[in-house]
């Protein structure tokens, strides 16, 4: 008899072993090979991103909208919404841990008359406590509830990689109106100085010093250049609507209180290690909170082809009294045990394994793209940074000689050594220098933007960093 109980308890281990084995799921690949450097070198004394990064710019007014936005913008809203529905359902799937108990009663009252006859009633009124429990021998449920939590973490890192978007883009948008109200300055004091030198043609055509030619030549560059205002204007208002809406308020009436991009500071960062971004980046950790999501979903579904076994107990008072059950009740009680093993169905759960299988599959492919794409990320804002700075430098000179090269226009035309297009093509090239080095200055500042966005704004797992390394 011994022996025989031995060998039961040995084959339930065996099962139990081999069902372990059918349901644990693959473990998520790692991350693909880092790079041991960036191709393109950061500043070596410089410092690794902040959580407050938008504070290295040096303006006042950028922080202050960056804090309206943190607490007024719909996205971050909606983001915080998504957080609360995963956290619910956590809940949902850990309740399924725990036993279910329900209670029902009842009372009614029957009345029946035979053909001919009287009408004749009864009474019942009935009081059941019934629980149940299904046993999670196999751990699907526990593997619910793993992806859940997944899922919930994912969520979680889905709002911080909104945040950090929405940062940056008002940043960006921020800089952007600045920029394009240095532009509109450069292009009105370019309108100034065609008006005077029209001044200067138009009294030379009086005295007959010059032909009606370049009068109209000189005319036309006026109003070419009174004509660039109106877009430029436009932009402005346009982004400027666009910075309101970031920030959660109607286009109606919002301003930026700044006038001039030259007083913003650019940063210098520390890009840190590649194999950093791991976690650093709030969409990074998402997508590999997703993998761990799909692999417990895979251990489920094949946990969903084996036998499931559920307790059940009921406890019960049943009376012939009306709303009455201390009249001569009758108590009943039972507890049972049901086992549930799928033979047939038409190849629905295997189905269901293999989509939970290319879903995992799938996803380690999203998250080595996202691995890469981040990388490109950091390798692009660092480039832009480094060149956008030797281009500013270059094109300082430029508007140097640019400046010295319509001054000797405009004198060298007054004494009549040279002719009207030297002066228009003195007058273009320091309009355009002059622009251009505004248009510069703007993409160092999105170039710092993009870097601080994409090392993750000094984002860090807030999980990862309350583990014992």
């Amino acid at each position: 008899m011994l022996r025989r109980q031995l060998a039961f308890l040995l084959a339930a281990l065996a099962m139990l072993a081999l069902g372990a084995c059918a349901t644990s799921g693959n473990p998520p690949t790692p991350a693909p090979a880092m790079p041991g450097a960036w191709a393109e070198s950061g500043a070596s004394d410089a410092a690794a991103p902040a959580g407050d990064w938008w504070r290295s710019f040096g303006s006042a007014e950028l922080s202050g909208l960056i804090n309206a936005t943190l607490s007024a913008n719909p996205d971050l809203a909606i983001a915080a919404e998504h957080v609360r529905q995963a956290e619910a359902q956590v809940r949902i799937a850990g309740s399924t841990l725990f036993p279910a108990l329900n209670f029902s009663a009842a009372t009614a009252r029957h009345e029946t008359r035979p053909q001919g006859g009287r009408w004749s009633g009864d009474n019942s009124s009935n009081a059941e406590l019934r629980a149940s429990y299904e046993i999670d021998l196999w751990g699907r449920i526990s593997a619910d509830v793993r992806a859940a939590e997944s899922s919930l973490r994912a969520t979680r890192f889905d709002q911080e990689t909104v945040r950090l978007t929405l940062v940056a883009g008002v940043a960006s948008a921020y800089f952007q109106v600045l920029s394009l109200r240095d532009r509109l300055v450069i292009a009105r004091e370019n309108l100034a100085i065609a008006e005077r030198v029209f001044k200067v043609v138009d009294a030379r055509a009086r005295n007959g010093a010059v032909s009606a030619l370049d009068v109209a030549r000189q005319q036309a560059a006026v109003l070419a250049q009174r004509a660039a205002i109106p877009p430029l204007e436009l932009q402005e208002r346009q982004t400027l609507f666009a910075l309101a809406i970031l920030l959660g308020r109607q286009p109606e009436g919002f301003d930026a209180a700044a006038t001039t991009v030259s007083a913003v500071l650019v940063p210098r960062i520390a890009p840190g290690m590649p194999a950093e971004l791991l976690v650093r980046r709030p969409d990074l950790a998402s997508a590999e909170a997703q993998l761990a999501a799909a692999n417990a979903n895979v251990a489920a579904a094949r946990a969903a082809l084996l036998p499931t076994i559920s307790l059940t107990g009921s406890a019960g008072l049943a009376s012939d009294s009306l709303l009455n059950f201390l009249s001569a009740p009758t108590a009943a009680l039972a507890i049972g045990a049901s086992l549930l093993q799928p033979i047939f169905d038409g190849g629905r759960l295997r189905a269901q394994v293999d989509v939970a299988a290319s879903r995992e599959r799938e996803l380690v492919e999203n998250y080595r793209k996202f691995i890469l794409a981040a990388l490109a990320d950091v390798e692009s804002a660092l480039a832009a940074g480094s060149r956008s700075a030797d281009q500013e430098v270059l094109q300082e000179q430029v508007l140097v000689q640019a400046q010295r090269a319509l001054q000797l226009a405009e004198v060298r035309y007054r004494e009549g050594a040279d002719d009207l297009l030297t002066v228009l093509d003195a007058q273009r090239t320091l309009f355009q220098a002059e622009d251009q080095r505004a248009q510069i200055h703007l993409s160092r500042l999105l170039a710092s933007v993009g870097l601080f966005k994409s090392l993750g704004g000094g984002w860090t797992d807030p999980d990862r960093k309350s583990k014992p390394s």
